[in-house]
């Protein structure tokens, strides 16, 4: 756990004093919150004020401390950000990331566990705790604003924890927007938080008497779940295993998009567009069972904001000679000041004795998301082994299961 002594110092004074007044610390008129170069002597000066608080006091401020400075990198400054515009909450003047935590721990407390929360999902962005499901754009609308429905996901979302029912549990159903990296596009994210009580623990601890004594410790298990209808991806955040995973993306399948066919997992890995600023050679053996390979369509993206796609198909020309030919060297393959947004891959797979030829989809868009909807399986697995052939795709986790402690 981070130090709050370094989140002091890095803290604007003013905001401290208002910190530190909205928790009834007294201070004198003339404290110092600037201090002497910002250094120990100031940290030292407020361990002092809150020394003189009730000990019950001392300890929930100091754990709050210990939350924000935890929360004081740059995990933690997106996550603030994410959830203060799915709330409206302009923070675009304040200064830094402890300016804004100490605003939000004042004005908006109930926040910060929404943003500790989405830093925790963001760190595990990928991991062995992390699944992401697709949806096939089928048009149909989901119903994540039925309180019906929420309250049935809820239900369901428990029977898979397989917890007693006398546990006590809460849904926080929050919403945040997320900023592409590269287009500076906003997506909001619906999220559902799910606090469960678990089994209490027994841990050693200082009594009354100041003796040592047996005491019980509530614990609480938490579920994450953020969805974001209209590219029809489903996040979820939660330990157990892929198998446990898969069971709440069947979950929330059945309440929020009961007519949907079921959604497939997509693995969250780094693509590497850069290499299709050439026209790639797609390596291909004849087990492989493909009669061609072509790109189909590029996004780009330019420094200064512009967004365009082309798309080309055919075995005439690819669509690195139409853009040569079509723009020579003002093409977007060329000028330096263009990202490859986003590429899709059609992968034609040769006619096979009594079936027709299939075509495989693909599509790749920065930072890590690789789409190829209407696949089995086998078929995926077989996509993802050629990317990373190509180099197209970072290779994949080893999936195993991690505890979590607390």
């Amino acid at each position: 756990m981070a130090s709050f002594s370094g989140f002091i110092r890095k803290s604007p004074a003013e905001r401290l004093k208002r910190y530190f007044g909205s928790k009834d610390v007294p201070a004198s008129v003339d404290f110092d919150w600037r201090g002497a170069g910002r250094g120990t002597e100031l940290v030292r000066s407020i361990e002092q004020l809150i020394a003189e608080l009730p000990e019950k006091r001392q300890d929930a401020i100091k754990a709050e401390l210990d939350l924000l400075a935890t929360l004081s990198d740059k995990v933690g400054l997106i996550a603030a950000e994410q959830v203060c515009s799915g709330e409206e909450i302009d923070i675009e003047g304040l200064h830094g990331i402890q300016d804004i935590l100490l605003f939000i721990a004042i004005e908006h407390p109930i926040l910060l566990n929404r943003i500790e929360v989405q830093a925790s999902m963001s760190r595990r962005h990928g991991g062995q705790n992390w699944s992401t499901f697709q949806f096939d754009d089928d048009g149909r609308p989901w119903t994540l604003e039925n309180e019906g429905a929420r309250a049935a996901f809820l239900a369901d979302t428990l029977a898979v924890l397989d917890l007693p029912k006398h546990r006590k549990h809460v849904a926080d159903w929050y919403e945040t927007v997320r900023t592409h990296a590269v287009t500076g596009e906003e997506t909001t994210f619906t999220h559902a938080t799910i606090y469960v009580e678990e089994r209490a623990e027994s841990e050693l601890g200082f009594g009354v008497s100041d003796t040592l004594e047996r005491q019980v410790v509530a614990k609480v298990l938490e579920v994450g779940v953020a969805c974001d209808p209209k590219s029809r991806l489903v996040e979820i955040c939660a330990r157990g295993g892929k198998k446990v995973r898969d069971q709440f993306s069947t979950v929330f399948s059945k309440n929020f998009a009961p007519h949907s066919k079921p959604p497939v997992e997509v693995p969250r890995r780094d693509v590497f567009l850069k290499l299709l600023k050439r026209e790639p050679d797609f390596e291909v053996v004849p087990s492989d069972g493909i009669a061609r390979v072509e790109i189909s369509s590029l996004d780009f993206a330019d420094t200064n904001g512009g967004i365009a796609r082309f798309e080309k198909r055919g075995e005439v020309e690819s669509i690195h000679e139409f853009l040569d030919r079509r723009f020579g060297n003002t093409s977007p393959l060329r000028a330096g000041s263009w990202t490859i947004l986003a590429a899709t891959i059609r992968i034609i797979l040769a006619a096979q004795e009594g079936k027709r030829q299939r075509t495989l989809t693909v599509t790749l868009r920065l930072p890590n998301t690789t789409t190829s909807p209407n696949t089995t399986e086998s078929d995926r697995q077989f996509i993802f082994g050629l990317l990373e052939r190509w180099g197209l795709l970072a290779p994949a986790f080893e999936e195993f299961d991690v505890l979590e402690a607390g």
